[in-house]
């Protein structure tokens, strides 16, 4: 059975860097939005696109912190945003179409990871809220500016995807206990999946969608995290510092960064797209027999993207 999970032979692998990956890209006159994009490898690939010559709009919940990572960064505008708040979304968006009448690329960086249990306003599990819901309800709000310019949409899954896959009969976690990793590897599951659906209904006119695995990179992202728990990763070295390795998957934020940075700008990808992405290619379905490397075949699978698509517009009320 042939699949869209297929490697391609990209020049490019896990030790590359977004400079490598941007080598000779110009977006001059294009616009960007980027999620998350003050912190961690969100900040890095809002910095890069913006180097490329893209006008960079990063919606903060956290306006202080997000103004003080990019008060020094031409080309990038910082406007508010809640991913767990509907009507902040509207709003974002509303504005957006004052500021553009078309968006090239939207990289939905921001997540939560393994969190103690939350939930939003309506009551959905708080990880599969904001990693999933947030971004569906983003991106339906943005559709007519991604449209009109046949953009790129990049979600940061995470190979914490092979943790779980979506259980439909109990998203919320209210019949089952609530496992915080559990609870990620769902909604990260649930990042990959929206790609391959948004792609389905988005290629026709021209927006194409991508999910990627960044890597394993300690970012403010683990911050619900104990010592213990990051000790447990094998990430550091004896003295705390980040063990670089990237034939394991450890690498910098500038590593981090370069996948989601080759989906949005690379050549080679022109027709392609509902791809899972890892070290600058497509990723093989993974079969479990030898590495983590790969995406599971849950996360990649054509119904299971239909009905998550279905439940995200019954549970947000918003379609494209």
């Amino acid at each position: 059975m042939t699949t869209a999970q297929t490697p391609i032979g990209s020049p490019f692998n896990a030790a590359s860097t977004v400079d490598d990956v941007m080598q000779g890209v110009d977006l001059t006159g294009r616009v960007a939005v980027v999620t998350g994009g003050y912190s961690g490898i969100g900040l890095v690939t809002a910095k890069t696109l913006a180097a490329a010559g893209a006008r960079v709009i990063v919606p903060a919940r956290d306006q202080e912190r997000a103004q003080a990572a990019l008060a020094s960064v031409a080309g990038v505008e910082v406007d508010t945003m809640d991913l767990s708040e509907p009507a902040s979304i509207a709003a974002f968006a509303a504005r957006m179409g004052e500021r553009t009448s078309s968006l090239s690329t939207l990289i939905n960086s921001a997540g939560v990871m393994a969190s103690a249990l939350f939930r939003d306003a309506d009551g959905h599990e708080g990880q599969f809220a904001t990693n999933h819901l947030g971004h569906y309800r983003l991106t339906c709000a943005l559709w007519p500016l991604l449209k009109a310019d046949g953009a790129r949409v990049v979600s940061v899954s995470s190979r914490g995807h092979q943790i779980a896959g979506i259980d439909f009969d109990d998203i919320d976690f209210r019949r089952r206990p609530y496992d915080k990793w559990v609870a990620y590897g769902q909604s990260k599951t649930a990042n990959a999946l929206f790609a391959v659906a948004l792609d389905a209904r988005g290629a026709a006119d021209g927006v194409r969608a991508f999910s990627v695995h960044p890597g394993q990179i300690l970012t403010p992202l683990a911050r619900h995290l104990s010592a213990e728990e990051v000790a447990g990763f094998d990430a550091q070295d004896a003295e705390g510092r980040p063990i670089i390795d990237p034939s394991r998957g450890l690498k910098t934020v500038d590593q981090g960064a370069a996948t989601s940075l080759w989906c949005a700008t690379s050549a080679a990808l022109e027709g392609r797209g509902g791809v899972y992405c890892e070290d600058c290619d497509i990723a093989p379905i993974n079969t479990g027999e030898q590495s983590r490397k790969g995406v599971a075949a849950w996360a990649c699978d054509p119904a299971l993207s239909e009905r998550l698509w279905t439940l995200s517009e019954d549970l947000t009320k918003l379609g494209l």
